[in-house]
């Protein structure tokens, strides 16, 4: 059963595991086991997906309870009115606080975007981005003697497709466990190291106004035992 962060009668919220698709995809065509089907069952009633979170990505996951509280919410994350909040541990040390202003070509599918425009320009794609704490590691990687690590706080001012994961590896610090973005030499380190094999970002916090109230709720993810050990090694 998944871990209910928040609910009313309007909306749910869950902390989301690694490794769970949010609904059917054409990605896994074969995957059974959703998000959406899944929380539907365990609390008896259909849920309306609002946003998304990629399938190795866990934390926080918003759903309305009614098609038109969705509809209400999805405004909100157009118009980017929501505040998410994202931990990641980088490759390299990240000391300060930046805004990567980097405008992204739009990643398309295959199978489900075959139709779709594939010479569209570039969008606008903005994240904030704040070192939090850092590690090093005695790990030969590559030419290093060593493998140095940082604990980042991430927030997407805006909502392209892999956003964070690209951004990140944008200015040279991917996140690690990132197989598709990151860094393969850093990702087998941090394994070994640590004995944790997945992507390490967290949605840890999203702050939106309710559709209904109209006041702002801030629903907070408690991070899971594998990062809290981790995060105990950073300083």
């Amino acid at each position: 059963m998944f871990e209910i962060l928040y609910q009313d009668n309007n909306l749910i919220a869950i902390n989301k595991p690694s490794g769970w698709l949010v609904h059917r995809s054409w990605l896994d065509k074969n995957e059974s086991i959703v998000v959406m089907q899944t929380l539907r069952d365990q609390i008896g009633q259909h849920v309306f997906p609002v946003h998304r979170l990629d399938r190795p990505t866990s934390g926080v996951l918003l759903f309305a309870l009614s098609s038109e509280v969705a509809r209400s919410l999805s405004v909100q994350f157009a118009s980017k009115q929501i505040e998410k909040t994202y931990l990641a541990i980088v490759r390299g040390y990240v000391n300060d606080e930046a805004i990567i202003d980097y405008p992204l070509i739009e990643e398309l599918d295959k199978i489900a975007d075959k139709f779709a425009n594939k010479n569209k320009s570039a969008q606008e794609a903005v994240s904030f981005c704040r070192g939090l704490g850092k590690i090093e590691v005695p790990l030969k990687v590559g030419k290093f003697a060593t493998a140095r690590y940082s604990l980042v706080e991430l927030k997407p001012q805006t909502g392209r497709k892999h956003q964070l994961r690209r951004h990140m590896k944008h200015i040279f610090h991917p996140i690690i466990g990132d197989s598709k973005y990151g860094d393969l030499h850093q990702n087998r380190a941090f394994t070994q190291y640590f004995d944790i094999k997945r992507l390490m970002l967290y949605a840890s916090s999203l702050k939106v106004t309710h559709p209904i109230t109209h006041k702002p709720i801030i629903i907070n993810a408690k991070l899971e035992p594998s990062w809290q050990d981790i995060l105990l090694n950073f300083k």
